[in-house]
């Protein structure tokens, strides 16, 4: 009886692997489709990679004392996932505004966690 189990376990554990595999090469046959069909547009000119395409607002209160959403992070992000990242914190008495510079979807210093939220909603293009 323990070895019908052990052969039951054996194949489906096998059947998993294999299915593993079979979906691995799937998704890398799709995300190299993808590449090529970018390279193939921005080979046209029909696409161009530097240009700002992926935008998203993120609205938050930054400070205890207000409340109403006032503070924001807006990315700008391009296609290769550069850009910058304006946020801007308001208070009752004064307001702070910087922009922080994006590479590759992250930053060179660490994001907030408001301005990696505005960077992830404009790269899966949850924009405005």
């Amino acid at each position: 009886m323990v070895a019908i189990w052990v052969i039951v376990g054996v194949v489906a554990g096998a059947t998993g692997v294999t299915i593993g595999f079979l979906a691995l090469r799937e998704a890398r046959a799709a995300v190299a489709d993808c590449l090529r069909t970018v390279a193939r547009q921005s080979a046209d000119g029909a696409a161009d990679l530097k240009a700002i395409r992926d935008v998203a607002v993120h609205r938050y209160d930054a400070l205890e004392e207000m409340s109403g959403r006032l503070s924001f992070s807006v990315a700008l992000i391009n296609g290769l996932g550069d850009g910058i990242v304006l946020t801007s914190i308001n208070g009752r008495s004064e307001t702070r505004t910087y922009v922080r510079p994006v590479r590759g979807g992250k930053g060179p210093q660490p994001l907030s966690p408001e301005e990696e939220q505005a960077v992830r909603a404009a790269r899966l293009g949850i924009g405005p």
